[in-house]
């Protein structure tokens, strides 16, 4: 029997890795690992019936809008960021050096906005407004955001997410020998300011490859809020406000918070009656199932020594029987929505953490697309109505 591998199988079918792992996932195509154990292979003969099936269905069954990028693109290790494997920048490089790959721009200085500071520290604001406040300061107090050049671009980007990051509150001041805040890394910026009882290095080296290997998924919705505002020509700042304001749904950027408090649920009241629970509220378990890849989230595996390093014997057990207990359940590997919650639950982050560590992770991949997105032509994005009578 002639087999080919994912890539292979979905170029024959002329769709994406997730929706050929979808069909994997409903039992339409079958799969079998290769000798190595390493890939998934699927039969030749299968996927070209399946191709011929789709070829002849109707074209008005399923639209699907294409956006060529090259920020960024799935594979079944992960994302890969211009061509290099997120779970590899992870380990390798700082959010900043990730940040300039995506961008294509020269090393630059992160420096905040004090006045969003300033008045973040007096507000009672939650995370998710005290990061809108950061950038919407940002803004006003940049008179050249109207400057859409890459280098004008990229400087207001680094301004905007440093502010964003500091005006969550007041971290540790600077110490003697780095008494320039702008040159604190925002891995360490951030994980002052995510509500930890004592930052450390492991928690500072987490951090940074959580935001690293979150900074960009292809187009997700948030980051086709951001293109479609860079299509109008906004200014850096109000195109990822454009983002800030759909990331917000509890079905993106929060959802590692509810894996967390699954994990701190099971430690409470023990895993059977937490996935209980959780289940009958939720309808299924948050942090788990991954459509690129049947065997779970690459990155997931790449964050558990950092949750190790972090976390007690007992977080370790939770989490330990928890994935025992799910995978004897048949439920679909986890992902890393559970990686970010597993290590807010070891650190003892602040409730929201999750989300912020999301939205401040993709803020990096938004400006890539905003940059990438004002190479074309402007207004290129129209949808069409279909108009219902008596709707």
């Amino acid at each position: 029997m002639s087999m080919v591998d994912s890539e292979e199988a979905a170029r024959r079918l002329g769709v994406k890795l997730p929706t050929l792992y979808a069909y994997v996932s409903r039992g339409l195509i079958s799969t079998a690992k290769s000798p190595d154990g390493r890939r998934n292979l699927f039969s030749t003969e299968e996927i070209d019936e399946r191709a011929r099936r789709l070829r002849s269905a109707k074209n008005d069954d399923i639209r699907v809008a294409t956006i060529a990028t090259a920020v960024s693109t799935l594979h079944e290790d992960g994302p890969h960021y211009r061509g290099v494997p997120a779970v590899t920048l992870a380990v390798t490089s700082s959010y900043e050096e990730v940040a300039d790959l995506l961008w294509k721009a020269e090393p630059g200085p992160w420096r905040a906005a004090s006045e969003a500071v300033d008045l973040a520290a007096k507000s009672s604001f939650d995370a998710r407004d005290r990061i809108r406040l950061g950038v919407v300061i940002a803004g006003a107090t940049d008179p050249m955001r109207a400057d859409l050049r890459p280098p004008a671009v990229t400087r207001s980007a680094r301004h905007l997410i440093a502010t964003a990051v500091e005006a969550l509150g007041h971290g540790e001041p600077p110490n003697e020998s780095n008494p320039d805040p702008a040159q604190v890394p925002i891995a360490e910026r951030l994980s002052q300011r995510l509500g930890a009882p004592k930052v450390t290095p492991w928690l500072v080296r987490a951090v940074n490859a959580v935001i690293v290997m979150l900074a960009d998924h292809e187009v997700a919705p948030s980051t086709l809020a951001v293109r479609l505002a860079a299509t109008t020509r906004a200014d850096c700042y109000d195109a990822l406000l454009a983002g800030l304001g759909t990331i917000s749904g509890p079905l993106h950027g929060s959802a590692s918070d509810v894996a967390r408090r699954l994990l701190e649920d099971a430690e409470k009241r023990g895993v059977e009656r937490a996935l209980g629970e959780t289940l009958r509220w939720q309808g299924s378990f948050p942090g788990f199932g991954y459509s690129l890849n049947i065997e779970g989230d690459p990155r997931f595996t790449a964050m558990l020594p950092f949750f190790n390093a972090l976390a007690t014997p007992r977080q370790q057990k939770v989490l330990q029987e928890v994935l025992a207990r799910t995978e004897d359940q048949g439920m679909p590997r986890p992902n890393v929505n559970l990686a970010i919650g597993a290590i807010a639950y070891a650190a003892r982050l602040a409730p929201e953490a999750g989300e912020t560590l999301f939205t401040i992770a993709r803020m990096c991949g938004w400006v890539a697309h905003y940059l990438e997105e004002l190479e074309q032509p402007p207004r290129r994005f129209r949808t069409r109505t279909s108009y219902l009578r008596g709707g």
